[in-house]
């Protein structure tokens, strides 16, 4: 049935329960004749007359229009709220739940901006769980039911998550794809803030595939772009990516003055709650960038992890600032301090991504061997590699091995430790 076809008969339903006639509902505002064409789908109710109609059926105009009641409709809006906000805080399995849940609501039928809603959150709650492939499936079936109602920042979002799974599950080509048929061609896009997310996700994949000529190049295109829309969102995506761009082609003190701007832009002008991860992140860059400054940075991720704790910010976040933390503590050789902060981390492992897991348990090895706990860091990089096992080719998976290698050849596992460097070389075609 045509949306019109279906408020016809929810208006036919609601008359005949209150024990109307087609003439007494139409009197005197209306023909009964129109009502009779109006309930069989023939004639579309404007606003005014659906208003009149719902008053004289003593029902809601948001029964009429949706087939949900005012009461169903706030129901929803407010499950929908508590599912956004369970993602938002990193409670990931809990957000998929209930998203699942909502979408199995048949009240969802006549709503379909909400019914939208609805499944753009399950794909991000599911792509949080690290489950990338149903993740990519939703993603794909809110591309193909593309309806006029669907909004082009809505088409944007869409395409930033699946080129952003695709790269997480190392499928570089398609990663590429999604954004490119929207970035590139004849007519040069007018930049908005989702396209400048979306041109991230192009250049992240980029790196990941190792082309970093393009990357460094298609960065400047975007630092360009973003200082003629002159958002802060823009300024601080293009800038933190130019950052990343700038430590993987080795120029460390570039990636200092990108990381540097897009923090202060962040201060000034960004959303606070995107505030603690960035500047979070910005002291690992330093870290990589600076090693010799790690007592300072320690000092400032341990103000940062006490704001985390006082805050609502996600779980994810404040365990990727314990891992710094572990970091500092062992470039400044102090393995006991980097075990206590580990110990938080662990405790949060469950339900995390399966990257996130390897990185902690890597960091964990490398704590263990630098306490002189072979057997202990031994399980540990084993639990680690398991995890990297099921992560895709990417130049950060062949970093994670490297990793490994270099741990395991500390703790005199040799044969692990040649076929840790065997797979670090298979991850970029070598």
């Amino acid at each position: 049935m045509t949306g019109q076809d279906l408020v016809g008969q929810r208006i036919k339903t609601v008359r005949r329960q209150r024990g109307l006639s087609q003439a007494q509902l139409a009197h005197p505002e209306l023909s009964d004749s129109y009502v009779s064409l109006i309930e069989s789908g023939k004639r579309t109710p404007t606003p005014a007359v659906l208003e009149l109609l719902a008053e004289k059926l003593d029902c809601s105009l948001t029964y009429l229009i949706n087939g949900v009641t005012a009461e169903q409709m706030q129901e929803i809006e407010l499950a929908l709220s508590y599912a956004q906000m369970a993602l938002d805080n990193g409670e990931v399995v809990e957000a998929r739940t209930r998203y699942a849940e909502l979408l199995a609501d048949s009240g969802l039928a006549g709503l379909p901006q909400l019914r939208q809603d609805v499944e753009y959150g399950l794909a991000l709650a599911t792509e949080a769980c690290g489950d990338l492939d149903q993740a990519i499936v939703l993603l794909n079936g809110l591309r193909e039911n593309d309806t006029a109602a669907t909004d082009s920042e809505r088409r944007i979002a869409v395409a930033v998550a699946l080129s952003r799974c695709y790269r997480e599950q190392g499928d570089l080509t398609r990663a590429m794809q999604v954004p490119e048929q929207i970035l590139t061609g004849a007519a040069q896009p007018v930049w908005t803030d989702g396209l400048m997310r979306l041109g991230i996700q192009l250049l992240a994949a980029y790196i990941d595939r190792g082309d970093l000529l393009r990357a460094r190049q298609f960065s400047a295109e975007l630092i360009t772009a973003a200082e003629l829309l002159g958002t802060p969102l823009a300024l601080t995506l293009a800038h933190w990516e130019a950052a990343i761009a700038a430590i993987e082609t080795g120029h460390a003190e570039e990636a200092v003055t990108h990381a540097e701007r897009a923090l202060a832009i962040q201060s000034e002008y960004g959303d606070p709650w995107r505030l603690p991860r960035l500047r979070n992140d910005h002291a690992q860059v330093m870290l990589i960038a600076r090693p010799m400054e790690a007592k300072t940075w320690r000092d400032v991720l341990l103000k940062i992890e006490k704001e985390l704790a006082e805050s609502s910010v996600s779980t994810i976040t404040k365990m990727r600032c314990a891992m710094n933390l572990v970091r500092v503590e062992l470039l400044l050789a102090q393995p006991e301090r980097a075990e206590e902060h580990m110990r938080f981390v662990c405790d949060l492992l469950d339900g995390m991504p399966k990257a996130l897991q390897a990185q902690a348990r890597l960091l964990h090895g490398e704590t263990l061997a630098a306490l002189g706990m072979r057997a202990d860091a031994s399980r540990e990089l084993l639990a680690g590699a398991e995890c990297l096992e099921q992560a895709p080719e990417t130049r950060f998976t062949a970093q994670a091995w490297l990793t490994a290698a270099r741990v395991l050849e500390q703790i005199e596992e040799p044969d692990r430790s040649v076929d840790a460097y065997k797979r670090a070389m298979a991850c970029v075609g070598l």
